[in-house]
């Protein structure tokens, strides 16, 4: 047994048998070729989790890949004002009702519609502004006095008015938050220490308000935007959720009507998803050729998460073939990849009740039901003109896919799972471009 043998306390058998694991692959080329062969046979991840791209795969493609997942972002708010597309209007509204004419606003629209987007960029721009912005996203359990201790807490008690900047609790570092006092903190309290704030602003944003609790929860942000209003504090409050209209997501609206504004984020026009585009393709270096960006803008709908969606699926469609130009065969396949990713998160339920209407002969109504929800903010209203569309809803209603909303019974619907609207239209203008049956769309219309 040799030193190295006796070191380990392995035979030398043992030791020839690992060597057979441990020798550098330099010393076998017919390992190597398999390696590479085998490598080539499986797929492998293109770019590193430092973002930085596998040595040796610098070229043109490869580079448009690691920054195609930055330029399109459909599981994620746009944050960037370089990359915020389109929503000028609504933009310099929502800036005018806070900085103008000091309201508080209710922003709501359908899921998927750029609610949280806009109020990235707001907040961005409002911190460029020296606001102090306190941004917070609601939720099941959310606590109206943790909430108000926390955004108090983000608040330093320098900006107090009954405070010198010299005194020994500014230099401490204390916030607005060690002025409450022990146990649940009121309207009524926070509206009092708001009132003392100066030579700043407060912008506070709720998101996703529509998942807070209702009644306790809802009714005092109501009290406290009314007590913040009549006591004409530096503090504006921004609410946003998921919502038909102002009254499903705010209560008790008559109380405070005269203090906020109601804002809807209404579908992105062919236009501004044109921008969306555009602007994605600047930052890849992808081209996206015209009737590629109107077949996104067609399917999307004016969903801004549906078009960037599929831009990013097309363009990966077209990385995968060696190209840099995304073609309209692109974005078809990515529709294909889009409608079965929507199906996989609907319920068996609604796909069975889909599977059922349709199979009653009534697909027209299904996509007539479809198309008018994804363009009235997921909202399905009934004018006494519309035979058709009312046909349509009965056939809903039966079928359980739909279900009356707010207090205007029988005259307002939505869908019971809010995934089914887009699944139903990608589905369709799929089936569409197949060859399948086009003229459905014609006659929903």
């Amino acid at each position: 047994m040799n030193w190295f043998s006796r070191w380990t306390k392995k035979s030398p058998d043992a030791l020839e048998e690992e060597g057979r694991f441990l020798r550098p692959a330099v010393h076998d080329a017919s390992g190597a070729r398999t390696r590479a062969r085998d490598k080539g046979r499986h797929p492998h991840f293109k770019v590193l989790a430092t973002d930085q791209l596998h040595h040796g795969r610098g070229d043109e493609l490869e580079r448009a890949r690691a920054k195609l997942r930055d330029a399109f972002t459909p599981s994620q708010p746009v944050s960037n004002i370089a990359m915020f597309a389109g929503r000028g209007a609504i933009l310099t509204r929502l800036i005018r009702a806070i900085e103008d004419q000091q309201l508080h606003v209710v922003i709501y629209g359908e899921r998927g519609i750029g609610k949280t987007s806009l109020l990235r960029v707001v907040s961005g721009l409002a911190d460029e502004a020296k606001y102090i912005v306190c941004y917070t996203s609601c939720g099941e359990g959310s606590s109206f006095s943790d909430m108000f201790r926390s955004i108090a807490g983000s608040i330093p008690l320098l900006f107090h008015s009954g405070y010198d900047p010299t005194q020994a609790e500014i230099e401490s570092g204390r916030t607005m938050a060690d002025l409450f006092p022990p146990g649940e903190v009121t309207p009524h309290q926070i509206s009092e220490l708001f009132a003392r704030l100066s030579a700043t602003r407060v912008l506070i944003i709720l998101d996703e308000f529509d998942r807070s609790p209702s009644g306790a929860f809802r009714r005092m942000m109501a009290e406290l935007i009314k007590n913040l209003s009549d006591r004409s504090t530096r503090v504006q409050i921004v609410v946003a959720g998921v919502a038909g209209n102002l009254s499903e997501l705010v209560e008790h609206i008559p109380s405070i009507r005269r203090n906020i504004l109601g804002l809807q984020v209404p579908n992105m026009t062919a236009e501004e998803v044109g921008e969306l585009i555009g602007l994605g393709s600047a930052s890849c270096g992808l081209d996206y050729r015209d009737d590629a960006i109107d077949l996104v803008a067609h399917v999307s709908g004016g969903l801004p998460y549906i078009a960037s969606l599929l831009s990013q699926h097309a363009g990966i469609a077209a990385l995968d073939r060696q190209a840099t130009m995304v073609e309209r065969s692109d974005v078809a396949y990515a529709l294909d990849l889009a409608t079965e990713e929507t199906r996989q998160r609907l319920s068996e339920r609604s796909l069975r009740l889909i599977q059922r209407i349709h199979d009653q002969g009534r697909r027209a109504a299904l996509i007539a039901l479809a198309d008018h929800a994804l363009h009235h903010a997921g909202a399905i209203e009934l004018d006494a003109s519309q035979i058709e569309l009312a046909a349509a809803i009965e056939t809903g209603l039966k079928g359980g896919l739909l279900e009356p909303v707010g207090d205007e019974i029988g005259e307002r619907f939505r869908f019971v799972e809010e995934g089914v609207p887009v699944y139903l239209w990608m589905q369709f203008v799929d089936e569409s471009l197949k060859g399948g049956r086009s003229t459905a769309f014609a006659k929903a219309r």
